[in-house]
């Protein structure tokens, strides 16, 4: 028995994480002149040091057993490093649902 399918998918549910809430979404936030959640964060804290809880919370859409889509919750939680010192972040990706809260943000939160 082997665990590979579910590592696969739980790579690819990440990947889809990462695109926010599409490329649409995110050059409308640049046009405006603001910066997704994640480039804040990359910001504030000390290079490489972003460790991110929850990536994988969200909501997913799933055709004959496959994953057709993945919303990710529009909270961006974890730990990093500011000048050295250790901090726990938290922000709002406005590019998912205009930063709506939803019930998944409190179990990140948790």
């Amino acid at each position: 028995m082997t665990w590979q399918p579910e590592l696969e998918e739980l790579r690819h549910r990440e990947q889809l994480a990462r695109r926010m809430g599409g490329p649409d979404r995110i050059a409308r936030q640049h046009a405006a002149g603001r910066l997704t959640v994640r480039e804040r964060i990359d910001r504030l804290l000390d290079r490489g040091s972003f460790e991110e809880y929850g990536a994988l919370a969200g909501f997913a859409a799933y055709e004959d057993g496959r994953l057709e889509s993945f919303m990710p919750a529009n909270s961006v939680a974890g730990t990093g490093r500011i000048a050295g010192r250790r901090v726990v972040v938290c922000g709002d990706d406005f590019t998912v649902r205009g930063g709506a809260a939803d019930a998944s943000i409190h179990q990140k939160q948790v």
